[in-house]
């Protein structure tokens, strides 16, 4: 379909991670093709997560195709649903994200069932029966329809559509998206890292786009640059040092990577005690194997990879992971999820979070309405499994390990455009990181930005 002017009609609908980091889901519509940007879970606060249950706002089977930009659940965790829901198309993704997506979304699923499964056995639910949203099963089949696409090569999805990924520097196998539709460019940044993490390769540079969708996560704020590993040094001295353990939330995928590098260096240069550290994470465990596998995405040798890969036990089974909040002497507790939402994660702190000796770290951003956001702003007690637990254990967030781009590094990256795209889009924030992102392009760039409604199409 083409307009009066003999150009293609395209749109852009934004389904998510509008006034939120939660939920990405951007609907390209070039004639009658329909693609699908991300494919996300709103997470966080009640009335986002209840999004999940609506209808979708497009009949799953006029989708065309899905393109991830990467792992993360907030971006590809709606995926099994979609599926379920009569989506057949392709997924398009590179080939971590794939890996990294066999393991993550199963798992979603599992987790889903086993809170419900909870919820029904103790009666903390409004509904009767609770019911998963999906089911582990839904998210194997989804998985059969995940399709490989290299960094840095151009292919072909339906008519006078191409796509091209690049690395956008946030987790292995994260990408920034690049469409060309006739002679216009658009192009979605996906989750922007930073240049100077340790492990994973920098954001490509980009000179061009006519439309451009940038994410706003740390809008408003600039990274913490304090040394990383002398930070995670003292809390863990502190806590040792007090007869206590340390609990680490971690998100499975890159952040326990870079926990394992830095720990690993840490108790190497005898700046810790050797204490024991447990990774109590089957899906961690996942996701370190396939940073191991992906040696191009991540910065790491060889060497360095094993050693941060081999420092932990990998702790399995549940009953092994019950029998580590028994056991009194001081440890290191890595666990998901990386807000306290869920996983394994949630036992431990029920035990370690009443005890002053012991510290809760975090290890980045904490999405509004979660219990690592409650925590982090000094809550007393923590809801977990319907009761309500006393939070006296020292908490600290090491901010400086976000994988996000700050402002400024945002403001830095969008520089390198040669001319200003004709139309800028900022999502994938809070309303106030949103809008002073959006300030900041303009005083510096002198760029005009839009801050998208939700479920309203914008022609491009």
């Amino acid at each position: 379909m083409t307009t009066d002017h003999g150009q293609l009609d395209v749109g852009l609908r934004f389904l998510g991670a509008v006034g939120t980091v939660t939920g990405s889901k951007f609907l390209l519509r070039v004639g009658k093709q329909r693609i699908l940007v991300d494919c996300g879970l709103f997470q966080g606060y009640k009335n986002l997560r209840l999004r999940n249950w609506a209808p979708f706002p497009v009949k799953p089977s006029q989708i065309n195709s899905v393109v991830l930009t990467h792992a993360h659940l907030d971006h590809s965790g709606y995926l099994p649903l979609l599926c379920r829901d009569g989506f057949s198309g392709d997924v398009l993704c590179t080939s971590s994200t794939r890996d990294l997506c066999k393991y993550l979304l199963p798992d979603s699923g599992f987790i889903q069932e086993k809170d419900a499964a909870l919820a029904n056995r103790y009666g903390h639910t409004k509904h009767h029966p609770a019911r998963p949203l999906y089911t582990r099963d839904d998210a194997e089949k989804c998985l059969r329809q995940f399709k490989n696409v290299a960094f840095g090569k151009t292919h072909n999805i339906g008519h006078d559509i191409e796509v091209l990924f690049r690395r956008a520097g946030h987790i292995p196998g994260a990408a920034t998206v690049q469409f060309v539709i006739g002679d216009r460019t658009i192009v979605f940044s996906g989750d922007l890292g930073h240049p100077d993490s340790p492990t994973v390769p920098p954001p490509e540079i980009i000179r061009h786009a006519d439309t451009l969708v940038v994410e706003s996560t740390y809008g408003n704020r600039q990274r913490n640059k304090e040394d990383p590993e002398q930070a995670l040094a003292d809390v863990i001295n502190r806590t040792v040092g007090r007869g206590g353990s340390v609990i680490i939330p971690a998100f499975a995928v890159g952040r326990t990577q870079l926990m394992l590098h830095h720990l690993r260096r840490l108790i190497d240069a005898n700046r810790i005690p050797r204490v024991p550290v447990f990774l109590d994470s089957p899906l961690a465990i996942n996701a370190t194997d396939v940073f191991a596998n992906h040696p191009d995405d991540h910065r790491l040798s060889l060497e360095e990879a094993e050693a941060a890969c081999s420092l932990p036990r990998y702790v399995h089974d549940p009953e092994e992971s019950k029998a580590l909040d028994h056991d009194p002497m001081p440890k290191i507790i890595i666990a998901g999820s990386g807000m306290a939402t869920g996983g394994r994660v949630l036992h431990h702190l029920k035990v370690y979070a009443p005890d002053a000796r012991n510290s809760v770290v975090f290890t980045g951003y904490q999405a509004g309405g979660t219990r690592g956001a409650a925590m982090v702003r000094g809550t007393e007690s923590i809801k977990i499994h319907g009761q309500y637990w006393q939070v006296n254990a020292e908490i600290v967030n090491l901010d400086m390990l976000s994988a996000h781009a700050d402002s400024e590094e945002i403001i830095e990256w969008l520089s390198h455009f040669e001319k200003p795209p004709t139309q800028v889009f900022i999502v994938h924030g809070e309303p106030e990181a949103s809008d002073a992102l959006r300030l900041k392009i303009a005083e510096h760039l002198g760029w005009d930005c839009t801050l998208p409604e939700m479920d309203h199409e914008y022609p491009l």
